[in-house]
């Protein structure tokens, strides 16, 4: 419910034709409205996110004739993909509209009354080419080839008597005001494109067919239904309670779309009828690109090289071991972080799963899985007061947050996530500067509270910050920052430094993001995808050593007390291990592929003690630590119950 001086905030996305389950196209811009909308609910704004679909298009009629399914049952079902298909994909519209709903019938014909009225539609004869899949009509000289200009298909050739739009008449209108409200069309390449489309000149539109029932009729003319475009843009109406229009929520803030549906329709016949009946135009119309397979050409259902997100995620949990949310979280972050919205992007997994050990294990999971475990040990997992000395991020928070605020006001998630993720790089390299594990050691308990208290409070900005993108990961996060019971810090505001309450227990948990081995993955798919034949298995000759030699190798059981990234090498860690000396010893492991540093801390290991020291990547390291596996370590070799550091193995 709104509150008091709350600010409205209406986001709308297309509605979409139902005739096949949702693809990475319409996924995108839901996904995109999604991240808004719950953007806004930070800021403490009063929501209404609006998505749907259009029921009265010809080939939802043909596809449901086609399965011998009466077309209300198949519309029914379709709706309910749609629902489900949003719902694990972690998208919450406030509002989902179908076509077919009494209170749109209302609004559509309203609306066509009331242009009847004006003289704005008018009856007449009409000819030409109409294409079914795109549900648009085309003047000859736009076809290609005689074909669909949009989507290549054939186009049926039409005649008859049919209501027109007076779309040409609000031309003039339309151009002064996309050239005096800069940030009417977005981005800038196509506001650019839609003035060359009007500036071409704008045909009266056809708004009605003849010869069928399906769609809704026309206001004392009911042989007539109207046009399915004509009636699909009024949803967004619908939605703000036309005709009984709420002027708090009206106009839109928002509308997102695909490129290809805002020249003609968004951004010329839907302003043009707003213009007609009086009422204020969207305050922002923003029309992102595509994303295309290796070819170049638009993944599409009518292309039939669909890219679904929901099997892209569900591939990723079972390749990183990812939890199945955090893996919708990650396809999520993917979509909006990979390329500039506004502009086409190529998807393959190979990039996702770059993004995914880069920016969500190395980055966000790096800071976690350094810091919680530090005041575990350090401070009992309760966060301590916080020092004088705790301010290291405020002055950064004062720029970084109104930074990212704008940058949603753009529609700019790219740029949004960039400066969130200066707060990771700020973060990690807070704690590399700092070394809490030798505050510790040289007794500096103050100084190494601050420095727990700033990374931990800096974890919190960022789990708020990157919730709108993943809502479920997030979650996690703050679950693992002991503050499941702290909704109020939940909001943009509650965003600047020292709001992290002192006395916080956190959490254990496992890592949210583990690494993937991209090159095991590829092999393996290779592997899978051409098998080969694999020729008998081969004897081999075991070398073997005496036992004096073997009596040799000195095993002690350490304890790992620190774990830090060695720079410049992805499969490295320095260890800090307790092997019972004077002093713990420094080992390099390449372990990091396989193990992350929340799994290392504490653990008890087996380490080859009197093993020659080498230098390795500028660190040195003196011993080994055991673990099973070829070439790439799958476990590490520890013991069944504790035993002190120092203890021998035999």
């Amino acid at each position: 419910m709104e509150q008091p001086g709350q600010e409205r905030f209406y986001i709308t996305t297309p509605i979409y034709y139902v005739t096949a389950r949702p693809h990475i196209g319409t996924s995108y811009t839901t996904i995109a409205a999604d991240v808004l909308a719950r953007f806004h609910r930070l800021k403490g704004d009063a929501v209404l996110f609006a998505t749907g679909v259009d029921e009265h298009a010809q080939k939802n009629l043909r596809a449901a004739q086609a399965q011998g399914v009466p077309v209300m049952e198949f519309l029914d079902g379709y709706a309910q993909v749609y629902r489900e298909v949003w719902n694990r994909l972690h998208i919450q519209p406030d509002r989902f509209i179908r076509t077919t709903e009494p209170e749109h019938r209302t609004s559509v014909r309203e609306v066509f009354r009331r242009l009847l009225e004006t003289g704005d539609i008018y009856k007449s004869e009409y000819e030409g080419w109409y294409c079914v899949p795109c549900e648009t009509y085309f003047p000859e000289a736009e076809l290609v080839e005689g074909n669909c200009p949009d989507c290549g298909r054939a186009v049926e050739r039409l005649a008859q008597d049919a209501y027109f739009f007076r779309t040409s008449k609000y031309a003039d209108a339309l151009i002064d005001y996309i050239t005096t409200h800069e940030r009417f069309i977005l981005p800038e390449s196509r506001r650019n494109e839609v003035l060359g489309f009007i500036r071409g000149g704008l045909m009266d539109t056809c708004v009605s067919r003849r010869g069928t029932d399906f769609g809704i009729p026309v206001p004392g003319d009911e042989e007539h239904v109207v046009y399915v475009w004509f009636d699909a843009l009024i949803n967004y109406l619908t939605v703000a309670g036309y005709p009984d229009l709420d002027e708090t929520l009206w106009p839109p803030d928002v509308q997102l779309m695909g490129k290809d549906i805002l020249p003609r329709f968004h951004a010329s016949i839907w302003p043009a009828m707003l213009m007609a009946l009086g009422l204020p135009l969207p305050k922002m119309l923003f029309a992102h690109g595509w994303w295309v397979s290796d070819d170049g050409d638009k993944i599409s259902k009518s292309r039939g090289n669909v890219v679904d997100l929901e099997e892209v995620a569900a591939q990723l949990a079972e390749i990183s071991g990812c939890a199945p949310s955090v893996a919708v979280d990650a396809a999520r972050y993917f979509v909006l972080r990979e390329v500039q919205f506004g502009l086409d992007g190529s998807f393959s997994m190979r990039s996702l799963l770059n993004r995914f050990n880069g920016d969500l294990a190395n980055d966000l999971g790096n800071i976690l899985n350094r810091s919680l475990p530090l005041l575990e040990r350090y401070c009992e997992g309760i966060v301590p007061n916080r020092g004088e000395s705790a301010r290291a991020f405020a002055e950064l928070l004062g720029q970084v947050v109104p930074a990212v605020d704008e940058a949603m006001a753009m529609v700019d998630f790219r740029g949004a996530l960039e400066s969130i993720w200066s707060l990771l790089a700020a973060g990690n390299k807070f704690i590399d500067e700092r070394q809490p594990w030798t505050l510790h050691k040289e007794g500096k308990t103050d100084e190494l509270h601050a420095v727990l208290y700033d990374v931990l409070d800096l974890i919190r900005v960022i789990a708020t910050l990157v919730r709108p993108f993943m809502p479920e990961a997030a979650k996690e996060i703050w679950r693992q920052l002991g503050l499941e019971d702290r909704p109020d810090l939940l909001s943009v505001n509650a965003c600047t430094a020292g709001r992290l309450p002192a006395g916080t227990r956190i959490q254990k948990a496992e890592p949210i993001f583990p690494r993937v081995d991209i090159q095991k993955v590829e092999a393996a798919a290779q592997e899978k995808a051409v098998p080969t034949a694999k020729s008998p298995k081969e004897s081999k000759t075991v070398n073997t050593i005496s036992y004096e030699q073997f009596s040799q190798l000195e095993l002690k059981v350490g304890k790992v007390l620190d774990v830090e990234p060695v720079p410049d090498a992805d499969k490295l860690f320095k260890l800090t291990v307790d092997v019972g000396e004077a002093e713990p010893r420094t080992l390099v492991a390449g372990l990091a592929k396989a193990f992350s540093a929340r799994e290392l801390l504490d653990a008890n290991v087996v380490v080859v003690a009197n093993l020659e020291p080498a230098t390795i990547r500028g660190v040195e390291s003196n011993g080994m630590v055991l673990a099973a596996g070829d070439k790439e370590p799958l476990a590490l070799v520890t013991l069944d119950r504790d035993c002190a550091p120092g203890t021998k193995v035999r």
